[in-house]
């Protein structure tokens, strides 16, 4: 993996908010869930969001054996994602000026399918484990039936840039003055009350995975 941009990842709007190290792109693909991935079907390109996670210097997607966009990704043999995170609306004095405080990550790499069990299975214990850690452990896993219907590909990645808007309004000196309002207003993530599926078997205590879950945020 390649942390030096080159013109397919370098940034050029606003070069400042780029970063091409691996801290900065671990830190975005780990705090997020969903990637939207780019591909092309029969010539027209098409975007689709996914669940996806990290592990070390791959990013893993899963879906049906049959799935069309993880096989066309295969037959490309090549791959591009991104993940993004709105953190604040930043309202300026001129409407021009107003945007987004973000993180926001493209990855560029190549596409192997995981066929072994073994790592199939630990690949979608790391999947589980991103979304709510210890869950792997209190649910029933999947049987070899169930790892044969599923199809789980790796992307390695090979080239990738960051880029983040943080901090106050960008405002002309001479619009300072101006009787408007301006600041960020934060925006974040997070967890509601647990509600439990009214098919539970019987009286079934909310588990440590999800106390955890709303606890830590």
């Amino acid at each position: 993996m390649s942390e030096n941009p080159t013109d397919l990842t370098r940034i050029r709007r606003l070069a400042q908010r780029g970063r091409y190290d691996k801290a900065s792109l671990y830190a975005v693909l780990d705090a997020a869930y969903l990637c939207h991935v780019a591909f092309a079907v029969k010539g027209r390109p098409l975007v689709l969001p996914t669940a996806y996670v990290r592990v070390a210097d791959e990013v893993i997607l899963h879906g049906a054996a049959a799935n069309a966009m993880l096989h066309q990704l295969l037959a490309q043999q090549q791959a591009c994602l991104s993940v993004s995170q709105v953190d604040g609306l930043v309202l300026a004095r001129l409407v021009f000026n107003h945007s987004f405080n973000y993180r926001s990550a493209v990855v560029f790499g190549r596409p192997r399918q995981i066929t072994a069990e073994q790592e199939k299975r630990q690949a979608l214990q790391a999947f589980t484990e991103h979304i709510i850690p210890g869950r792997w452990q209190e649910a029933r896993q999947p049987t070899a039936a169930e790892l044969k219907a599923t199809l789980v590909i790796a992307i390695a990645i090979e080239e990738f840039s960051v880029k983040i808007r943080e901090g106050d309004p960008a405002d002309a000196p001479a619009d300072y003055e101006l009787p408007v309002w301006a600041g960020v207003v934060p925006l974040s993530q997070h967890y509601g009350t647990p509600v439990p599926d009214p098919q539970l078997a019987g009286e079934v205590p909310l588990p440590p995975s999800v106390i955890n879950l709303i606890k830590q945020q």
